[in-house]
């Protein structure tokens, strides 16, 4: 087992604090040092030019699906020379009536060196890939694979 921390951190800068006037642009510290500008999404006034955790959320999903399908891959002694996944999440009302992200469609586009794998293989390892993702499995979103060739 392991423990992840980070350390999310805001200050006000406004002189008054309403609704519609705060800034919500705050930092995401890592373990190790790194650090990331964040902020609400633009439609709850944020900054559109910072992460929203909406956005971290699919880019969470994504990453974890394919640092898991490499290591299948590599496991099994294939080579991907590129990887590259066009993520869509899709927040709506759940069954609850509660906003969320309530699907993601993941559409990774694989490169290989040498012999590509059969499309039984490819399907064997992206469904793999989503059966061990730890962040896919900690969620209650619809997550869906659709590889292109």
């Amino acid at each position: 087992m392991s423990e992840h921390r980070v350390t999310v951190r805001w200050m006000r800068e406004e002189a008054e604090f309403t609704h519609e006037g705060y800034r919500r642009d705050h930092v995401w510290r890592f373990e190790g040092g790194s650090e990331v500008l964040a902020s609400a999404a633009p439609q709850y006034f944020g900054n559109p030019a910072l992460v929203d955790p909406e956005r971290a959320f699919v880019a969470a999903l994504s990453s974890c699906h394919m640092l898991t399908f490499l290591a299948l891959a590599a496991r099994d002694g294939l080579v991907v020379d590129h990887y590259e996944d066009d993520a869509v999440g899709v927040m709506e009302r759940n069954g609850q009536k509660r906003i969320a992200i309530t699907r993601v469609l993941l559409r990774p586009k694989v490169a290989w060196g040498g012999e590509p794998p059969s499309q039984e293989k490819l399907d064997w390892l992206h469904q793999n890939a989503h059966k061990h993702c730890f962040i896919a499995n900690s969620v209650t979103t619809v997550i869906e694979v659709a590889p292109s060739a």
